[in-house]
């Protein structure tokens, strides 16, 4: 098992924030990424279409014969991991909004959460707030619109720019010194949330805490890659291939072949 590849998915794109601190932290993993374009976003969808989705994707690994699964999606893991867990016997690492370093950081005592309303308003998520935020104010700011902009590869124009305006400073406004990006395409965004919400702001991606959380079970299951050749990154979509590739390239940083998921794994219940 210990060259077997490790999947890696999200709704879209921007779990390839995730998957180049995999890339950083394991450089001689076989990585294997889906971006399930064909149905971005997942944040207004109901939970049974995202479970269905997220288990289609599971099952694509499984048949890639990968030896762990990192859901690098807030809202699938906020309503999927329980059930993931409980059906499939694989390491499985997902994404949680980081509460807990944000609360152990800021000195205002007020953070804010920026995630997708199906995050923020999800049981996970308040179980989360109850047990890391004692002390703290929390903020729950949706941000509508910001996960369409990064699959359209649009990173600094100026709608979304405005959009990012209009959230950081109604947290900053209220007191928050600390922001947790509770969405994996929102470190795509980073610039802009910084210059927004200024110097004195904390800005926390989860990302390379992830990829660790994953080195660290490799380890602890004696399946780390026992090559020592540069991994190999597959990526796949449920959309048009021709539509992601460019995005995925541009977030990515290099020249890849994008293929099209089996409809098998693709096809929906909605």
């Amino acid at each position: 098992m210990s060259d077997a590849p490790i999947g890696v998915f999200d709704s879209g794109v921007g779990g390839l924030s995730v998957l180049r601190e995999i890339r950083v932290a394991l450089p001689h993993e076989n990585l294997i990424y889906v971006a399930d374009s064909g149905h971005a976003p997942y944040g207004d969808r109901s939970s049974e279409f995202i479970l269905q989705r997220a288990e289609a994707i599971v099952a694509f690994f499984i048949s890639q014969g990968v030896k762990a699964i990192v859901v690098a999606c807030n809202t699938a893991t906020a309503v999927a991991i329980k059930t993931l867990r409980a059906r499939h016997s694989l390491i499985i690492v997902a994404m949680e909004p980081a509460v807990k370093p944000a609360a152990a950081i800021t000195k205002s005592g007020v953070i804010g959460i920026m995630a997708t309303s199906r995050t923020l308003a999800s049981d996970s998520f308040s179980r989360l707030a109850e047990q890391h935020g004692q002390g703290v104010r929390i903020l729950l700011q949706a941000c509508p619109g910001l996960v369409e902009q990064v699959e359209k590869g649009d990173l600094s124009g100026a709608q979304t720019e405005t959009l990012i305006s209009g959230y950081v400073t109604t947290l900053r406004d209220q007191g928050a010194d600390t922001l947790v990006l509770g969405c994996t395409h929102y470190p795509f965004l980073s610039p802009i949330i910084q210059k927004v919400a200024g110097p004195g702001m904390a800005v926390i991606d989860p990302s390379a805490a992830v990829a660790r959380e994953l080195h660290r079970r490799l380890i602890a299951a004696n399946i780390v890659a026992a090559s020592r050749q540069p991994g190999t990154e597959q990526f796949w979509t449920s959309g048009m291939p021709t539509q992601v590739a460019p995005v995925l390239m541009q977030l990515w940083g290099k020249c890849v072949e994008v293929c099209t998921l089996p409809p098998v794994y693709s096809e929906s219940i909605e």
